[in-house]
């Protein structure tokens, strides 16, 4: 049988329950916030051993970041910080002072990735630049996060998720119209400059088995952004228009968004010329009408078609209306609270909450990790099942020195 190490108790752990595909690995995350955090709590999901390095006394930012705070007065915890941080050990470390120098170097020699999102230079100015840290370990995987890139004119400025948001396009894309801008509800920018980060990160270490040499990755919260345009950055570069925010409607599909019923709202997804059909069928609309005759007219078209369609809800409750438009085979669905998503049987199903212990807290459920992995022969699920609660400050320190100690009288 396969066995992996708790690297916070030294036991011995059954793979199938605790191990993932990383397992083996060592993550070094100097990062803090989100985008970095992110990155390396998708690299732990996967089985990586990540060790966080905090500044010590107050440790990452999102340690501070609320409310909310949960726990004792004399000892709150903060909930952001519990959202980016599962599966990671913690060590506090002063990179000015000698100490601090010294046990990175010592990280950084151990460990297979480096995930860094200071502002340029700052990690070459603390005496850790990518030439050095590739001295001291070859096959060292660094994968950096910055605001606007790492060059070019403006690479000098900070990085916030909301200000990306609006610099690379995203606001102007949503809200009820040109005039009305709203950011998306998550930091999204720093959310996907993470998953593109540690995507960027596996695909440089599966390079490394072929070379036997890490390299650098660069990503940013405006390249992310700017990665996630899709077909609104083809209508921009290719046919020449400047999309703008229209509310809850596809800009290029019609009907597909959010629509009034009796007392409620629906959302309908009609993608292609059949499901049209079947959805004029269903509900008496003439759908062959000039107007409506194709997905083109339709878009064109489209406050008439709103209307047209809200007119056919306007006798449905929105509970009647969904099982209606089920039966009719049309993709639909509600608006739901993030109270009901949790609630929800299928989330559930998914493993998408996990149970941890915290140190503090107790027991207590966090939003789990979005991938699920089986055997192909058997179809059994091989997903990690095992999770660890976000890190107290430095409380792996003594742990990871230990294991320094034990490895450096062992070369």
């Amino acid at each position: 049988m396969s066995i992996a190490t708790d690297h916070r108790t030294g036991t011995s752990l059954d793979a199938t329950e605790t191990a993932g595909p990383l397992t083996g690995f060592t993550v070094v995350d100097l990062s803090r916030a989100l985008a970095g955090p992110h990155a390396g709590m998708m690299m732990a999901d996967l089985g990586a051993r990540v060790i966080k390095v905090e500044n010590p006394g107050h440790g990452d930012d999102t340690r501070g970041w609320g409310p909310p705070f949960v726990g004792p007065e004399d000892n709150a915890q903060a909930t952001y910080f519990l959202s980016c941080n599962r599966n990671k050990e913690s060590i506090a470390l002063d990179l000015k002072s000698d100490d601090g120098k010294e046990v990175l170097t010592e990280l950084i020699r151990r460990a297979d990735v480096l995930i860094e999102n200071f502002r340029p230079g700052v990690l070459d100015r603390l005496g850790f630049d990518a030439a050095r840290l590739h001295e001291r370990n070859p096959g060292l995987v660094i994968l950096s996060i910055t605001g606007f890139g790492h060059d070019g004119p403006e690479s000098h400025r900070s990085g916030y998720d909301q200000i990306l948001q609006g610099e690379a396009g995203l606001m102007s894309l949503t809200g009820s119209g040109p005039d009305d801008p709203q950011r998306v509800g998550v930091p999204i920018a720093d959310l996907l400059s993470g998953m593109y980060g540690a995507y960027g990160a596996l695909a440089a270490l599966m390079e490394r088995e072929r070379t036997g040499h890490g390299q650098v990755v660069r990503t940013s919260l405006l390249a992310a952004m700017v990665g996630v345009h899709a077909f609104q950055g083809t209508r921009a570069t290719v046919a020449g228009e400047v999309p703008q925010a229209q509310g809850n409607h596809h800009p290029s599909i019609a009907p597909y968004g959010l629509f009034s019923c009796r007392g409620g709202k629906v959302q309908i997804s009609v993608g292609s010329e059949k499901l049209w059909a079947a959805f004029s069928k269903a509900f008496d609309v003439d759908g062959s009408r000039p107007e409506f005759a194709t997905n083109a007219d339709r878009v064109n078209n489209r406050s008439l078609l709103i209307q047209e369609v809200e007119g056919a809800f306007a006798t449905y409750d929105a509970a009647t209306l969904l099982k209606k438009l089920d039966d009719a085979g049309i993709p639909a669905g509600k608006v739901r609270s993030l109270g009901e998503v949790y609630a929800w049987d299928q989330v559930k199903s998914q493993g998408l909450l996990v149970d941890v212990e915290h140190q503090v807290l107790g027991k207590v459920t966090l939003p789990g990790p979005p991938l699920r992995f089986f055997n192909p022969a058997s179809a059994e699920e091989t997903t990690r099942r095992t999770h660890q609660a976000p890190p107290m400050l430095d409380a792996d320190g003594k742990t990871i020195r230990a294991w320094l100690a034990g490895e450096e009288e062992a070369d």
